[in-house]
């Protein structure tokens, strides 16, 4: 029987073999996806019913509020992907280069490709910030200033944050024809707060 931990113990939890961190980073994408999906129709159902026409907005403040929230809440998303994005890749690469030619997608060297520039993109986006905050200790910009600079960061990054939304499915379907079983569609959302405001159904309006 193992003795209770003793003050000033510090409790690790013991890593995950290689096999079982690859599933688990696999989940992760998956519930990412799941996510990015609902984030997005959760913002082309307001876009739709506060613009015009012609696209512009009824009101730019509160639709330059409600873009900055989509924005940051797709951050937030993908901050579990990020930690396990460079592992995926190295993976989808390798199985890439074992596989069978009948089970190969002619698409899935180009998603990779457009997968790892936009992590690189994101990575030079998290250096930038953390040089910038790291800056303000000695400048210290208002509350305001900062909550504008993050919402410029998280503007910055939503492209390659909708390339990984969009083309991130290629790493599952990889992994999948690599061991020649179906892959399966995601379905878990742990966040259920993002289901009541999401707009089923609707087609996806990137803007």
């Amino acid at each position: 029987m193992t003795p209770p931990p003793t003050e000033g113990t510090t409790l690790t939890t013991p890593p995950l073999p290689p096999a079982d961190r690859h599933a688990a980073a696999l989940q992760g994408l998956a519930t990412f996806l799941v996510q990015s999906e609902m984030i997005l129709a959760s913002w082309d159902a307001y876009s739709e019913n506060h613009t015009d026409v012609d696209g512009y907005p009824y009101d730019e403040e509160s639709y330059g509020w409600r873009k900055a929230q989509r924005d940051v809440q797709t951050w937030r998303a993908f901050e579990p992907v990020r930690r396990s994005a460079r592992d995926l890749l190295a993976t989808a690469r390798f199985q890439l280069r074992h596989m069978a030619a009948g089970d190969f997608d002619d698409r899935w060297p180009w998603q990779l490709s457009e997968l790892t520039k936009a992590l690189d993109r994101l990575e030079a986006l998290r250096h930038e910030w953390a040089k910038a905050r790291e800056a303000g200790r000695t400048s210290r910009p208002t509350h305001e200033q900062f909550i504008d600079a993050l919402a410029e960061r998280n503007a910055e990054a939503w492209s390659e944050l909708d390339t990984w939304a969009t083309q991130g499915r290629a790493l599952l379907d990889v992994h999948f024809a690599a061991f020649k079983t179906p892959a399966p569609v995601p379905t878990r959302v742990p966040d259920p707060t993002l289901m009541a405001t999401a707009a089923a159904g609707r087609p996806a309006v990137r803007r």
